[in-house]
């Protein structure tokens, strides 16, 4: 399950530098209308062109981060994307929407969120997916379990990935296992994450990754010898903070140099109201601003 370090119910980390300025474009942008049930609310999500499902107040919560990955993704791109450790779906969902040439893999290993992201693959509000995306139940970081999801080496175009943010031993986690699950990895980091991927994909094949701007040094030595041609995107919830987010989106195969690319703000000035370039991504689902254009198309 995806983790998402603004929202980190279920741990609590060691200082709340990292959490300043997320809130308040999640709830101003990301969220949209919110209708409460027994078991969940109802989302929307990019200015209400998909809905989902999330668990009540107190367990793992998508948001703009999510929407931001998927911002990732090059308009007009056809294939295969693979949403690995997918929660509810929204960034899946969120590629979908973006993309109409795009068929979507939600695939996840807690059977809850599955069960959700299923359940808002029916809602009426996401008919206009077409069944272009579906639900698989799989550990990404087991191979052979993703062979047994008929998830098959070099089979996916692109993948995105929201990974657990926080690393074991530096945060309390949660006594609740699927909600330590979504924000803690597992002892070995990050490189499972970043090998499922390198496996999975295409050769020319694209990998987005959203991670704490702290980890860009994992990020990078994980795509090392597997992906390259990387560009990162610093992401800062103010002009003048540091950077809380880096989305990394890299090329499967390749030996290109990194770029570092102009960061997006998600504030202007001092007050709690997104700024028109966060606007644009989160409500009217336009590209990340600072990634190149490339033409990513099936094969």
């Amino acid at each position: 399950m995806s983790g998402e370090a603004g929202a980190a119910p279920g741990v609590e980390p060691s200082s709340t530098a990292a959490r300043e300025g997320t809130a308040d474009v999640t709830a101003a942008c990301a969220a949209g209308e919110s209708t409460a049930s027994a078991d969940a609310t109802g989302d929307a999500f990019l200015g209400g062109r998909f809905r989902v499902l999330q668990p009540p107040r107190g367990r793992h919560r998508s948001g703009h981060d999510a929407l931001l990955l998927a911002a990732s993704v090059p308009e007009g791109a056809t294939g295969r994307c693979l949403d690995l450790g997918a929660g509810v779906g929204v960034a899946g969902l969120a590629v979908a929407v973006r993309c109409p040439g795009l068929s979507v893999d939600l695939v996840e290993i807690d059977s809850e969120a599955a069960a959700l992201a299923r359940r808002s693959l029916a809602l009426p509000a996401n008919a206009a997916l077409g069944g272009r995306v579906r639900v698989i139940e799989a550990d990404i970081t087991v191979p052979s379990a993703l062979a047994a999801a008929g998830l098959e080496p070099h089979a996916a175009d692109i993948v995105v990935m929201n990974p657990p943010f926080y690393a074991a031993g530096r945060v309390r986690a949660s006594p609740d296992a699927r909600r330590a699950t979504a924000h803690v990895l597992g002892e070995a980091g990050l490189d499972p994450w970043l090998r499922a991927a390198a496996r999975l994909l295409r050769p020319g094949g694209l990998v987005s990754i959203i991670f704490p701007a702290s980890g860009l040094d994992e990020v990078l030595e994980g795509c090392r010898g597997r992906f390259g041609a990387a560009v990162v995107v610093p992401v800062h919830a103010r002009a003048d903070a540091p950077a809380l987010r880096v989305i990394v989106r890299a090329v499967a195969g390749s030996r290109g140099p990194m770029t570092l690319a102009p960061g997006l703000v998600l504030h202007d000035g001092t007050g709690p109201q997104p700024s028109n370039a966060a606007r644009a991504v989160l409500e009217q689902a336009a590209p990340l601003p600072g990634l190149p254009a490339v033409a990513n198309k099936a094969r």
